[in-house]
């Protein structure tokens, strides 16, 4: 594991985000069950990613890996022989979970230690509506699957995770009969709805959604298709915020027509007082006077840490609240980033669905825990730009979860960078 330490400094510059990794995992999915051959090209190959081609190889799609280029020979499917370990990715346990009620025998899917305390409950509940039989530790990985999935209405709650929502309309299609999923109470992350039925439909889905009431009609499959992944909202918010903070900086490559929910960070750093130019794909925010917003986080949790360390030096006091799900991300989100914003003279207190920050006029800096989660460690090397002393981390190479070049992007952005 790699100590580094972050020693803040000013920013400017340009830098190329990652592509997406939502897109990325669903397109491997899919062009995995497009009975042919697809290319996905600008793909994000991260630890994540990666464990989402073991899962497709491992139910017998045919995968080719040139670099970010990924051709995928998918149809001939099967259950996997093997259990599929999806390492620390839960949208990998997640949608691959839902893709084995497919098939007629048992699969196990099992993850490291981390991903075996995320919740796959209220799923495996809505599988097990279909027909297909499920087993799991107490609603915890591992999981076994058995289908076939017989499909017809389902209804699932929607509070914990959009993932268990996407599982289901991703297997849809691939089903004899015709399905509808029916969400109970409150849609959390429901951008995400919106990326998986717009990929979908560009693999040939008929998928319909109507308020919290979804449509797929089963036993058409995909088609292949050629699919190019967009630089990914999530990671620009990263050096986003580096530049509404500290100083100015511009990402490229940025496609403001994707449904991406957590291109909303752009309205939150105007919001918070930073100068934000958008120019065709480039985005540029520029540091300003911020001051202190009340922000629903329900639809882009995601964006929860980056956006707790913009607001820590905001004047007055913040509330980011309607994300009770993000007790269940890689780590207890609320818990670890109001412990990372303390830890660094930061004055956070934690809430059930969100947390109240005070704003200071700078911080101190200091050792965090990130608990091996990459948003964790990437918002407290930003939040080194308002520090007066360095940031430190262990492990500083999770990042590479979802943004592989973060270390090398700040310092060619400015900030000083050292392993220690």
């Amino acid at each position: 594991m790699t100590a580094m330490s972050f020693g803040g400094g000013s920013v400017k510059g340009r830098v190329l985000p990652p592509p997406s990794k939502s897109h990325t995992h669903r397109a491997f999915f899919l062009a995995s069950m497009a009975a042919g051959r697809s290319v996905v090209d600008n793909a994000l190959m991260s630890d994540d990613t990666r464990a989402t081609l073991g899962a497709c190889t491992a139910m017998g799609a045919e995968v080719a890996v040139d670099g970010d280029t990924v051709t995928v020979d998918g149809g001939e499917l099967h259950a996997p022989m093997d259990t599929v370990d999806a390492d620390n990715s839960g949208t990998t346990m997640r949608i691959f979970a839902g893709l084995c009620s497919m098939f007629g025998e048992d699969v196990t899917i099992t993850g490291d230690a981390s991903l075996r305390k995320r919740p796959m409950g209220p799923l495996l509940d809505a599988l097990t509506q279909t027909g297909t039989v499920c087993t799991s530790d107490n609603g915890l990985p591992p999981v076994t699957i058995r289908g076939p999935n017989g499909g017809g209405t389902v209804h699932i709650d929607g509070g914990v995770s959009s993932q268990y929502i996407t599982s289901l309309l991703m297997t849809g299609p691939m089903l004899r009969n015709d399905s509808e999923i029916v969400v109970d109470g409150n849609m959390v992350s429901a951008p995400y709805l919106d990326v998986t039925a717009h990929m979908m439909k560009l693999f040939g889905a008929d998928v319909r959604r109507d308020g919290n009431r979804f449509s797929i009609r089963g036993g058409t499959g995909y088609t292949p298709y050629d699919y190019h992944v967009p630089s990914d909202f999530s990671s620009a918010a990263f050096p986003l915020v580096a530049g509404a903070i500290g100083g100015e900086v511009t990402v490229e490559g940025m496609d403001l027509d994707d449904p991406q929910g957590d291109k909303r960070i752009l309205d939150i750093v105007r919001m918070a007082g930073a100068e934000v130019r958008v120019d065709g794909g480039e985005v540029t925010v520029s540091r300003g006077s911020l001051s202190a917003c009340d922000i629903d986080m329900g639809e882009v949790p995601d964006l929860f840490p980056i956006v707790a360390v913009l607001l820590s030096t905001a004047e007055g006091t913040s509330t980011l609240y309607g994300a009770p799900q993000l007790k269940f991300k890689e780590s207890n989100r609320i818990e670890t980033v109001v412990n990372m914003i303390n830890a660094i003279g930061g004055d956070a207190e934690a809430t059930d669905d969100g947390c109240i920050i005070r704003g200071r006029p700078s911080l101190t800096g200091g050792r965090i825990e990130h608990r091996g989660d990459h948003r964790i460690m990437m918002s407290a090397a930003v939040a080194s730009l308002v520090c007066d002393g360095p940031v430190t981390m262990d492990d500083a190479e999770c990042c590479a979860v979802s943004y592989p070049d973060f270390p090398d992007h700040m310092a060619h952005l400015g900030m000083v960078v050292e392993v220690i």
